[in-house]
Parts: structure tokens; C-alpha cells; sequence
């Protein structure tokens, strides 16, 4: 068996303050770093620019096209450079980093698993973020017929660059805030194998979130929508699945 090859997928939207901290304790872990500069400020576009000259791999989308998008340009980008897994990790810094070796300690047992973080908040989340996710969390459990997702919405994720970036092309789950969410349902309906892991959650008190409540709502519940009248013929295979799962 070839031994995995992996390396980190951070996409940044304006977060000059903690991108080059979440490098370095990337870098710790002995993971190279593909950056997404998703449309950024000139000032974190200037900090993305110092972390290239350190060594980091960049893509640049010159307008912001959203998360989703720089997640896929992330994940193709990372394949191309010859990477066989990608670690995605969120910009701002609210993953506790010594729970990421775990990941890596699941891509050399199931190499094919696309590895899935659940979040472990502490004190900090806000409470209308916590409560919304239970909703999202309710209609991936009826789109695949299982609780065996655990939590899409969580921005750790270690994947499967091939079989990943096959089904991106097939299905490009959304540019923005839905892609975190149908990529891991279509996943599952692939028959593709999918562990959780726990990662804790820190809120930095002056967070910058990215989330437009009104157009993310929006095209999150359009996204349940159609998954969910796509799942019925999916029906009986995922009843199958769903017998074998232990």
C-alpha cells in the first residue's frame, strides 16, 4: 500500500490576526499548508503573501467567491501538487491543534475514510449558533436515513483527495456555506466510508465570522430541500446501508 501523503487545506477570508499562528502549528505537525486566499483585504492578502515567501502554498481568488469554492480550490489545488489527503482546518483558530493528530492517526488505519470532526464546544459559542446547527444536524439524519454523520457543519475534515475531488466534479456542492454540509451527504450516499472525531471549539471573543445570516439561511435550507427530494430513490440503498452499519 502507498504510504499517505498529506498536507493541510486552510481557506482564509480575512483572518490576518491568526492565519500565520494556524500555519505554525500546522507546520508543527509536520503538515505543508495550501492557503486559499478566498478574494481577501489588502491587508491579509499582504500576510498570505509572508506566509508564501515562508514556504506556504498559495491559490489566490482575486474576488471572494466563498467558502465552498476556495475549500474546492483548495482540495483540487492540493491533489495537482501530488498530496493524497487533505486536512481541512479553519482560519481563525477556534480548533484546538493537539486534536488534529488523531486525523492523521485515522488516515494510516482507513486511508479511503473521509475523517469528520464533531464539535466539542466550550462556554464560549454563541447560543443561536449552537441551536441552528441542531436543525442542519436534524435534516442530514433524515436525508441519509442515519445518524452515522455526526456534524457536518464542523470546519475540521481530513479527505480522501481522489475519491473527493471525483465527486466535487460530479457535484460541486455549493460555493458557500452549504458545501460543508452536501459534500458529506453526498459522500454517504456514494457508499463512501466516513468516521468521526471529536475536536474541541474555542469562540475567540472578537471572532470574525462570515456567516450572512439571511443569504447562508437561505441557500442552507434550499440545500435540505433538494437533497432531501434527491434521497428518495436513494431509499433502499440507504435502508441496506443503514442494516450494516453496526
Amino acid at each position: 500500500m502507498i504510504e499517505p501523503h498529506p498536507c493541510a487545506v486552510v481557506p482564509v477570508y480575512n483572518h490576518p490576526d491568526t492565519i500565520a499562528s494556524v500555519c505554525a502549528e500546522l507546520s508543527a505537525l509536520g503538515l505543508p499548508v495550501v492557503l486559499v486566499d478566498d478574494g481577501c483585504d489588502p491587508a491579509c492578502r499582504q500576510t498570505l503573501e509572508r506566509l508564501k515567501d515562508a514556504g506556504h502554498h498559495l491559490v489566490t481568488h482575486e474576488h471572494n467567491r466563498g467558502k465552498g469554492a476556495a475549500v474546492r480550490s483548495g482540495l483540487a489545488e492540493a491533489e495537482r501538487l501530488g498530496y493524497s489527503h487533505g486536512l481541512q482546518v479553519d482560519a481563525d483558530g477556534q480548533h484546538r491543534v493537539d486534536d488534529l493528530p488523531a486525523f492523521l492517526d485515522a488516515m494510516h488505519q482507513t486511508p479511503q475514510a473521509l475523517v469528520v470532526g464533531y464539535a466539542c464546544y466550550d462556554d464560549s459559542v454563541p447560543k443561536a449558533r449552537l441551536y441552528g446547527r441542531y436543525a442542519t444536524h436534524v435534516w442530514v439524519w433524515i436525508n441519509t436515513l442515519s445518524r452515522h454523520i455526526r456534524d457536518t457543519m464542523c470546519g475540521v475534515r481530513l479527505y480522501p483527495l481522489a475519491a473527493v475531488n471525483a465527486l466535487l466534479r460530479r457535484h460541486g456542492c455549493g460555493d458557500r456555506m452549504t458545501f460543508d454540509t452536501e459534500v458529506l451527504v453526498r459522500w454517504y450516499w456514494s457508499g463512501g466510508t466516513l468516521e468521526n472525531l471529536p475536536v474541541r471549539v474555542h469562540y475567540p471573543e472578537q471572532g470574525v465570522s462570515h456567516f450572512a445570516m439571511g443569504r447562508d439561511n437561505a441557500q442552507i435550507s434550499l440545500m435540505h430541500a433538494r437533497l432531501f427530494f434527491a434521497m428518495w430513490p436513494r431509499i433502499p440503498s440507504l435502508l441496506r446501508r443503514r442494516r450494516r452499519q453496526p
